[in-house]
């Protein structure tokens, strides 16, 4: 007993010895290193880029989603006028049948033979041609309002099936935002006063770093032309919504989000453009940046996740991000991907 009490305790001894042996003892993990405020800008920016680029998959789904709405709607009223127009022919044959069966319920042919007058067979003969052609007229016309209806039908169920299909896609890309824009509050939230002053500084320097390089490539100097009138009406319009909030899948009059507010500017000069800004970078014509005028779209990002609306002297206006106002800003501040005219 008192032997195997010894060779317990001489390997808890062994054992702790090799655990306090250099380089064998688990090393407690190294603390991470604080992070800069610069790489928290960038981490910032990188997730409202990613809830711009969600905010237009939801704008573009919205936007077909209404006009599947239209088109069932549309296609309803069609369905509600062609099963009426059935009911009126089923009661013009109805009518038709009823009078041969008052009239003895002998065929027009059978009557016209037994006529001794042959003016009255001549007369009936004509009124027999007519009722042919009358009859076979009904019944063809019904049978294309059947079709009609039928197709009418599987249109309308084929659109609510694109329509379920957006309505999938809007709920999707509105879980992406709320999270990308909470996590990016969430970051903010962690700095004092004084740090988040200091990231709005490094915003702006960031902006204008990009903006004074953009300027310095003599871009500028070939800029020069001037405004459409439905362009001026435009730039107009952009400019004074000037302080109101970036609000995701806004349209105004109170907020905006970047591709709300172009739309809006250019629906109030009278020209309706596509909702988003990949579909106006898609659909708009474009044009070289030396030949841009005020009231042109500038599409920025690769992805063409962000668009502003050329005012002229190197600037736009624009909805920026969450957690900021529509402002004039540098047009070189961003990576410019395209520009592009919606008067063209």
């Amino acid at each position: 007993m008192n032997r195997r009490r010894g060779a317990t305790a001489l390997t808890l001894v062994c054992a702790m010895s090799l655990l306090a042996a250099p380089g064998l003892a688990h090393a407690a993990p190294k603390p991470k290193a604080p992070r800069s405020l610069e790489e928290v800008r960038k981490e910032i920016d990188s997730l409202y880029h990613k809830a711009a680029a969600a905010t237009d998959a939801y704008n573009a789904a919205e936007e077909q989603a209404d006009k599947q709405s239209a088109q069932i709607v549309a296609l309803a009223k069609a369905i509600v006028a062609g099963q009426g127009k059935i009911e009126r022919l089923k009661g013009w044959a109805g009518a038709a049948a009823r009078a041969q069966y008052r009239a003895g319920g002998l065929p027009p042919e059978a009557q016209l033979a037994l006529s001794d007058d042959p003016q009255q067979f001549l007369d009936g003969a004509g009124r027999i041609r007519q009722g042919e052609k009358a009859t076979k007229n009904l019944l063809a016309e019904l049978a294309r309002t059947q079709d009609d209806l039928q197709t009418y039908t599987q249109k309308a169920g084929d659109h609510w099936q694109t329509l379920e299909a957006n309505r999938l896609k809007k709920e999707a890309a509105k879980r992406q935002i709320t999270k990308q824009i909470a996590e990016a509050k969430a970051l903010e939230s962690t700095l004092e006063a004084k740090e988040r002053a200091r990231l709005l500084q490094l915003e702006r320097d960031a902006q204008f770093k990009a903006q004074t390089a953009w300027l310095d490539s003599g871009v500028l100097k070939d800029i020069n032309s001037k405004a459409s009138e439905q362009g001026r009406k435009a730039v107009q319009f952009a400019t004074a919504q000037i302080g109101k909030p970036y609000e995701w899948g806004a349209e105004g009059p109170s907020t905006y989000d970047c591709s709300g507010l172009t739309s809006q500017a250019w629906a109030a000069a009278g020209r309706g453009i596509p909702r988003t800004s990949q579909e106006q970078l898609r659909l708009l014509p474009r044009v070289d940046v030396k030949n841009m005028r005020p009231g042109d779209l500038i599409i920025y990002n690769k992805d063409a996740s962000h668009v502003g609306m050329y005012i002229g002297d190197g600037a736009i206006v624009h909805a920026p991000r969450p957690g900021r106002n529509i402002t004039i800003a540098g047009a070189g501040s961003m990576p410019i991907l395209a520009v592009v005219r919606p008067d063209a």
